[in-house]
């Protein structure tokens, strides 16, 4: 069957005119589920401050860490809120569950920052504490002593949370019965 001239001339003017189109509505969903996915999973973890020098011990805690002062006992200092107070061995020297460099430390903090509300003067300033999983248990019961007679007596442990399947492993691995 034979063209008209007309159907022709139409036809290389389609052909020249008829560029490939890009069908960005599927690329557009995909990003749209992307970012709502990043949203809702970007609000749920929290970091605390890290330290190359401190290897937290593991847990399978479920509650998420508060915004408190932070104190870090690594191998060699204990840094208040980021500044270094004092040696570990200047610490263990000390005689008594008291050591004397951190209780200052907290009672300038404390002084500077008043209650928020009743609730917080009956159960004491809010202090997260970030130990080395080997820095010796005597070292961590001074620190917190000291904290605790310097009223911040609501202290937390951090540790690095680890999933419920693996906490029969983290069992074992520890002695104890899974």
């Amino acid at each position: 069957m034979k063209q008209s001239i007309h159907a022709k001339r139409m036809a290389r003017h389609h052909k020249r005119n008829s560029v490939p189109k890009l069908n960005l509505v599927s690329l557009m969903d995909i990003f749209t589920i992307l970012v709502f996915f990043l949203l809702v999973n970007s609000s749920e973890v929290e970091v605390l401050q890290s330290n190359k020098d401190i290897d937290l011990p593991q847990s399978i805690a479920e509650k998420k860490p508060d915004n408190n002062l932070i104190i870090m006992i690594s191998q060699d200092n204990i840094i208040v809120g980021g500044r270094s107070i004092v040696t570990v061995e200047n610490a263990v020297a000390e005689e008594g569950l008291n050591i004397t460099a951190l209780a200052d430390e907290l009672a300038r903090r404390a002084k500077n920052k008043p209650y928020k509300n009743e609730e917080e003067a009956t159960k004491g300033r809010s202090v997260t504490i970030m130990g080395d999983k080997s820095i010796p248990y005597t070292m961590i019961k001074k620190v917190m002593s000291t904290c605790a007679n310097s009223d911040f007596r609501n202290i937390s442990l951090a540790v690095n949370q680890v999933p419920d399947a693996s906490a029969e492993g983290l069992l074992e691995s520890a002695g104890g019965e899974g």
